[in-house]
């Protein structure tokens, strides 16, 4: 077990069941392979709710809204439109990198995998991008390292919800609407 995935089931135990996903269709869908921790941790949790604020988005999500491929093809076009009028991070000028979403949160802020070119999926590291703004953050860790870390307080974002993580951790698998 990756050892940031270790520290989550330690924090909040799996459910009991888990969840089988044929990878293959979503990767193909999204162009890139996703990173192993990611799908250890869908998994283990499926599409999820953290401390009642950051949902972890899940291809096939049995809640629509939370629907990690929708999310990818809606960011990348909002994203797209945006910097027409507003400068990119600079961690994605470089020729090829890109955004892919694979969190979000109550208030509407993303978070991201910035995917560089000829950069293997499990060194993927983390963006934020604030809500209704051009505030971004990067974190040079993989997304299960800064679920685990955002909820021990390892780590603080200054985008993120200053109330995010609660004192006592909250879990929930996300289910159909």
């Amino acid at each position: 077990m990756n050892s940031s995935v270790d520290r989550l089931t330690r924090l909040l135990p799996p459910p009991p069941e888990s969840r089988e996903k044929d990878w293959g269709p979503v990767e193909q869908a999204l162009g890139v392979e996703l990173p192993s921790d990611y799908k250890e941790l869908i998994h283990l949790y499926g599409g999820s709710n953290w401390d009642d604020y950051l949902y972890v988005l899940e291809p096939g999500c049995p809640n629509d809204n939370y629907d990690l491929i929708q999310w990818e093809e809606q960011q990348t076009e909002d994203l797209d439109g945006l910097w027409e009028f507003e400068k990119k991070p600079a961690e994605l000028e470089e020729e090829g990198a890109r955004v892919i979403p694979w969190a979000t949160t109550d208030n509407g802020e993303c978070l991201y995998w910035l995917v560089r070119p000829d950069q293997e999926p499990d060194q993927w590291t983390v963006m934020v991008n604030e809500a209704r703004g051009d505030r971004w953050e990067h974190f040079p860790i993989t997304s299960t390292e800064f679920l685990a870390s955002a909820l021990t307080g390892d780590l603080r974002s200054t985008i993120l919800s200053s109330r995010f993580p609660l004192a006592v951790h909250e879990f929930r698998q996300l289910q159909p609407v």
